[in-house]
């Protein structure tokens, strides 16, 4: 049986940086990963767009996941944007990353790091005698046994905790996803767009097509993205796709979504030859489950600029919770000046012991945790996870008992930016 210091489920944005952080403090690593390619939601879901580095004029989230991200921009020949203006909409200040560099050394990072890498691979069982977990892995040669002293859950939807045992918190109603595609094949300026969107409305009417279909905005459903290059932004509202039966309904949802959206685009003058020129490989997904931690991150912790005692990085974003309509969206910027903090505490699972989460399912409720599930946020308790668990690792402790002193240490040598004040401005 081969046994590891640390094991990492889930290659996304927390979990390759969760990896290689161990994996470059001296820990042997393995990061496991059920898709082909390492990047998650970067790369699979076209969410190529990471933010948010900067805070009011001042960067706030580096390390790991900044070095990649800088990196890719560079390798690419790309432009960082100007995060210098504390006034611009956040929109501008998410550098856009090619997928194809930024899986490629994503590999690399992970790989350099010492780390062992498993893709096509998920954890069917796990079990822990003492502080020992042993891990049944299911890849494409059949079953087979591991064991660490240290797991992580960077899977986003906190499949690790759940199998394991521990409590995760389940919502009636969670965000809808979005299947994101580019639409090509007309040219704007020969159609008639105003037409075309009193057709749309018609059509939703008939109930031919769903407003969000072609839409966030389904009180005034409108096809935009015909306006936006056909970038379409579509709402997939499915069940909560926190398991394999949820994941494949929403999967199942977002290809019929755009299927419906070019069929209708095609029956309209000057769209007969629409296609989809691009579309993800799965659909973007916004929230699942969040954990029972030892502690959580409330709307009001985030919004007021909390500076946690255990605080292990900052996180930086508007509370941005979509809904199914305008009644159950809820979107709010940050006080001018304000940045959250994220403690500890809210990446372990409550009565758990050398298990730890980076990533969406961080313990928070859901306005807090619609602001602190974007990827800087995620890649930032990603490293700081790592770094924990081989700390942890390395002195046969739990993650909890790690002195703080030593973890922001760590973190500093590989270029995090850690918590140790209040991040407020004067306007």
């Amino acid at each position: 049986m081969r046994h590891y210091d640390v094991v990492v489920v889930g290659g996304g944005p927390a979990g390759v940086v969760a990896a290689t952080q161990a994996g470059r403090a001296g820990a042997r690593t393995l990061l496991v990963e059920k898709d082909s390619r390492l990047g998650g939601v970067t790369i699979n879901a076209g969410i190529n767009v990471p933010g948010l580095f900067h805070a009011w004029g001042r960067q706030i989230i580096a390390g790991i996941g900044w070095e990649l991200v800088e990196r890719t921009v560079r390798e690419s020949g790309a432009q960082m944007p100007d995060f210098s203006d504390p006034e611009a909409n956040f929109v501008m200040h998410q550098p856009l990353v090619d997928p194809m560099i930024y899986s490629h050394l994503c590999d690399n990072f992970v790989l350099d790091s010492g780390c062992e890498l498993l893709l096509h691979t998920m954890i069917a069982e796990i079990s822990q005698i003492q502080d020992s977990w042993t891990l049944r892995l299911c890849g494409k040669g059949g079953m087979e046994t591991i064991s660490t002293r240290q797991l992580v859950d960077c899977t986003g939807d906190a499949n690790m905790v759940f199998i394991a045992g521990y409590k995760v918190h389940v919502h009636e109603e969670t965000q809808p996803a979005t299947l994101d595609c580019d639409l090509a094949g007309y040219d704007l300026d020969s159609i008639d767009i105003q037409k075309i969107d009193l057709e749309f409305q018609q059509a939703i009417e008939r109930g031919e097509i769903s407003a969000s279909d072609g839409c966030w905005n389904v009180d005034n459903p409108r096809v935009d993205f015909l306006r936006k290059n056909g970038r379409n932004a579509n709402h997939v509202i499915s069940v909560n796709a926190r398991d394999s039966v949820g994941r494949t309904q929403a999967e199942i949802e977002g290809r019929r979504s755009v299927y419906r959206m070019v069929r209708f685009l095609r029956q309209q003058p000057g769209l007969e030859d629409v296609y989809v020129a691009r579309i993800s490989a799965e659909v973007g997904i916004r929230e699942t489950v969040t954990i029972e931690g030892k502690g959580a991150v409330t709307l009001d912790d985030y919004k007021t600029g909390r500076l946690w005692d255990d605080a292990v990085c900052y996180s930086f974003y508007p509370i941005d919770l979509h809904g199914v309509d305008s009644s159950s969206w809820f979107f709010e910027s940050m006080e001018y000046g304000k940045v959250g903090s994220i403690p500890r505490r809210a990446l372990l699972p409550r009565d758990s012991r050398n298990l730890l989460v980076a990533g969406r399912c961080f313990a928070s409720d859901r306005w807090a945790n619609s602001a602190g599930r974007v990827q800087a946020s995620c890649m930032a308790m990603g490293q700081s996870a790592g770094a924990l668990a081989a700390l942890a690792a390395q002195d046969r402790s739990d993650p909890e008992e790690v002195n703080m002193d030593q973890l922001k240490r760590l973190l500093k040598q590989h270029g995090a930016i850690v918590p140790e004040v209040s991040f407020r401005f004067n306007a």
